[in-house]
């Protein structure tokens, strides 16, 4: 067990990390030892829930009850709304009933493939598919923004009563849905057969947590992360891998990618044609990777601060020792990628100046604008996510994955369901499919530092972040900096990334790519129907507000690599002979091949 008696700060102070936020009044008194058993009362109700805390959701939704019951003008509108409705389903209804060609009043959200089958289109399953989406826009409008209503509440109402009306959709069931009537009866039962052993199968593998085998084809180090090179340095937190050159030259500047810790590095070194890795090596650089631990109970005291000093700024001595004196062009992606700012900003704050330029794909700096992960952080959720990391000194990714699910239930979820349970169908085995199913965890003490510090506080662009007990600024980092989003990011909003541009002062090329959080990122030239928008502001330059800014972009076909090469190379020197592999007579001699070890942990 990794609970802890607690007996220091009191409320939220025992998640603050010395050295990593500001130093804050606290009531030093002991908490009482009976608090440990409201603790893990929390986390035995944490397990039940998926780490949701019910509090949570009581007071979003009698924050919304007794402001929609106080307010008779909106109860109103409502009714109209729903007469109205009515009114237009009827008439569609007689419309499709004599055989009249007719619009659908209501139309799917453009995210929403359950009712894309043509199937749908005839009768009496269009009429089932109107009623569900006319209920569904009811309820979205009486969620939507209520004088008084808190904006938190109002978005988390409206998401819970959506993943309520999913339930229940007539996509869900085999009597209502055309496309499951049609295989069944194609295929004589037997896609039913076929789901029933896929469901008993995702049942206990649920149940048991046990991982799948990964299939053929996609075998780490050999299909998958099998860019050749040498692990150079590990410690209790990381590893840090050198990629042998591909070309006889490469650019003096090395290149360091600090990858998110929530998933294992990897999903920038997938298969060869589509790994980032390959591809940067191929272009002449030299590339180094951190793969971070996959932490266990033991490593719950890890704190943010130490994934910087142990992770970011080990790499860069580590590096600095491989090739003297030459300057790195660091990336981060995701959490990777606000951890990089943060090791920036202090590097700038403390004359540091061992960075040619700074890359942040699909990272934020700013959460206030976080997009739906907002739906789920308030003060009552993230001490019940502390209090059951707490009891078990990590957050493990089964309980994260739901999370991310739940946010596009109707096809994560449901779609998915379908397609596995009534039609019969198994998930073919992609790269990126084998790469999302490799789990991770989180430690207890720094997965709680980045909620509350980051997401619920928002410390970083406020100016309230301290590293070493003193505070940093973004706009202290002079280094040149890319900035890459995606234009349907659910993680990390397009728009919180771009304020990146808000909180810095130097010379930023941003980049707006088509696909979401990873396939947006993961978009290598020559893969299809891709497009991308690109935009340089100068060091200096006044602001711009990102609709201004889409505004003015033409999108360019093709992929953006192309372009980071482009960028990263007017800031390298000429290209010279590629450096050793390691350097053993500064303590990094290779300590095997890559991808390492911590990859292969479960």
């Amino acid at each position: 067990m990794a609970r802890k008696q607690t007996t220091s700060q009191r409320g939220p102070a025992p998640t603050e990390a010395p050295g990593v936020n500001l130093p804050v009044p606290v009531d030093t008194r002991p908490l009482h030892p009976h608090q440990n058993i409201d603790r893990a009362a929390r986390a035995a109700i944490a397990r039940l829930t998926a780490g949701v805390s019910p509090f949570a959701i009581a007071e979003a939704w009698t924050d919304w009850a007794l402001h929609l019951g106080r307010a008779p003008g909106r109860q109103l509108e409502l009714a109209e709304r729903a007469q109205s409705s009515a009114l237009k389903l009827a008439s569609y209804a007689n419309q499709r009933l004599a055989g009249n060609p007719v619009e659908a009043p209501f139309t799917p959200r453009p995210q929403d493939h359950r009712f894309s089958h043509p199937s749908w289109q005839t009768l009496p399953f269009e009429l089932w598919q109107q009623n569900f989406l006319a209920v569904q826009d009811f309820w979205q409008h009486a969620t939507d923004d209520l004088r008084g209503l808190s904006k938190p509440d109002a978005d988390r109402t409206g998401f819970m009563i959506r993943q309520m009306l999913d339930v229940a959709a007539p996509s869900n069931f085999p009597w209502t849905n055309p496309e499951i009537i049609s295989e069944t009866a194609r295929r004589g039962g037997l896609n039913l057969t076929e789901g029933a052993r896929h469901f008993a199968h995702d049942f206990v593998h649920t149940m048991t947590q046990a991982h799948d085998p990964i299939p053929d084809g996609y075998k780490i180090g050999k299909d998958l992360a099998c860019t050749p090179g040498k692990v150079v340095m590990r410690n209790d937190i990381c590893e840090l891998i050198q990629y042998a050159p591909a070309t006889g030259k490469v650019r003096p500047e090395p290149i360091l990618i600090v990858p998110a810790w929530i998933m294992k590095y990897y999903v920038l070194d997938l298969s060869p044609h589509n790994s980032m890795v390959k591809y940067l090596v191929d272009q002449g650089f030299t590339v180094f990777m951190l793969s971070w631990v996959n932490p266990s109970a033991d490593q719950s005291e890890l704190s943010l601060e130490d994934y910087r000093r142990r992770g970011v700024m080990a790499a860069l001595d580590a590096i600095g020792a491989i090739v003297p004196g030459a300057k790195v062009h660091a990336n981060g992606y995701c959490l990777g990628g606000t951890l990089l700012a943060i090791a920036a900003a202090a590097m700038a704050r403390d004359g540091d100046d061992r960075l040619a330029s700074v890359t942040l794909m699909a990272a934020q700096v700013d959460f206030t604008e976080a997009g739906d992960l907002l739906l789920f952080l308030d003060e009552s959720q993230v001490a019940f996510l502390e209090d059951l990391m707490w009891d078990q000194g990590y957050l493990d990714r089964p309980q994260m994955a739901g999370t991310f699910a739940a946010i596009r239930a109707e096809d994560l979820i449901w779609s998915r369901a379908v397609r596995r349970y009534f039609l019969g169908k198994q998930d073919l085995p992609t790269d990126l499919g084998v790469w999302s199913g490799d789990t991770t965890r989180m430690p207890a003490r720094m997965h709680g530092e980045y909620l509350r510090a980051l997401f619920l506080e928002n410390r970083l662009s406020a100016g309230r972040f301290a590293v070493d007990g003193r505070v940093i600024a973004l706009n202290g980092i002079a280094a040149p900096l890319f900035v890459v989003a995606t234009e349907t990011d659910h993680i990390a909003p397009w728009r919180s990334v771009y304020k990146t541009r808000l909180f810095t002062d130097c010379d930023m090329t941003f980049v707006l790519a088509k696909g979401g959080h990873n396939g947006g990122i993961l978009s290598e030239p020559g893969h299809r129907a891709r497009h991308y928008r690109t935009g340089h502001r100068p060091a200096g330059a006044l602001y711009t507000d990102p609709d201004s800014w889409l505004a003015g972009q033409t999108p360019l076909n093709g992929s953006w690599w192309p372009d980071l090469v482009s960028w990263l190379k007017k800031l390298s020197a000429k290209a010279v002979e590629p450096p050793g592999m390691g350097a053993p007579q500064a303590g990094y001699a290779p300590l095997g091949d890559a991808p390492g070890v911590y990859v292969h942990q479960g």
